[in-house]
C-alpha cells in the first residue's frame, strides 16, 4: 500500500510504503530507482502494534519511481496498489509510484 502526503517543501512528497505482514518475512527492503536499486539501504520496520511493515521516504514531486519489495534477500514482490506497473528486464513487472 502507498500513502502520499505533502513533504517539507512544495517540490517534495512524503510517501509511505507498506508491505503486508500476512506474507511471512524476517526482513523486508524497499528497492528502487530512488536508491539506485540498493538491496540494503531502505529496510522496512514493523512494530508490534502495526499490521504492516512500513517505511516513509521524502521524494521529489512530479516524478515516477520504479520499485519492488525484497523479502528475506531473495523474494521480490510488487505493491498491488501501485500507481502503475512497467515491464522489467527479468520477465516481470516493477511497481511504479507517481509523486
Amino acid at each position: 500500500m502507498i500513502k502520499k502526503s505533502p513533504g517539507s517543501q512544495p517540490e517534495r512528497v512524503l510517501v509511505t510504503f507498506e508491505f503486508p505482514s500476512s506474507i511471512w518475512a524476517e526482513t523486508v527492503h524497499l528497492v528502487g530507482e530512488f536508491n539506485n536499486w540498493n538491496q540494503h539501504s531502505h529496510p522496512l520496520t514493523r512494530r508490534r502494534d502495526e499490521e504492516n511493515w512500513s517505511i516513509t521516504l521524502e521524494l521529489s514531486a512530479d516524478r515516477e519511481y520504479q520499485f519492488r519489495y525484497l523479502v528475506d534477500g531473495q523474494d521480490w514482490y510488487n505493491d498491488w496498489q501501485a500507481d502503475k506497473y512497467v515491464p522489467n528486464n527479468f520477465g516481470g513487472d516493477n511497481s511504479v509510484v507517481v509523486t
